[in-house]
């Protein structure tokens, strides 16, 4: 018999997120722009590349703004062969701790360090 694996959804991981206004959009969620050679899903934890403003995978080693964890993918997005848009989670959500995904190789001190960054912004673990 044939396994099937299914894959993440988009958004999940999210526990609540900041109502709908008038817009229709949730005030959690932001655009971006992810940057190429990236193809991320949906929970994955971002950070934001100071010089350019996109966003790629955080890594609490890096030096270019992305050691700051600043929001969470809300759906997956394959940038590997050039910047592609997306959704993040970047204020005002609650989230399943156990459903996002870290950098491979994230070391506990990596995800705790990340974990604080989002609470710092409003994106809190649960």
């Amino acid at each position: 018999m044939t396994i099937l694996t299914e894959g993440t959804h988009a958004g999940e991981f999210l526990v609540s997120e900041a109502n709908v206004g008038g817009t229709g959009v949730s005030r959690s969620r932001d655009s971006a722009v992810v940057v190429s050679g990236q193809n991320l899903v949906a929970g994955a934890v971002v950070g934001k590349i100071t010089a350019s403003g996109k966003f790629t995978e955080y890594d609490d080693a890096a030096v270019d703004g992305s050691e700051v964890a600043a929001g969470i993918l809300f759906d997956a997005v394959d940038a590997s062969a050039a910047d592609a848009n997306g959704v993040v989670i970047v204020r005002d959500a609650e989230f399943n701790a156990a459903e996002v995904t870290w950098k491979s190789g994230a070391s506990q001190g990596d995800i705790d360090a990340g974990t604080a960054d989002l609470l710092a912004i409003g994106v809190i673990a649960r």
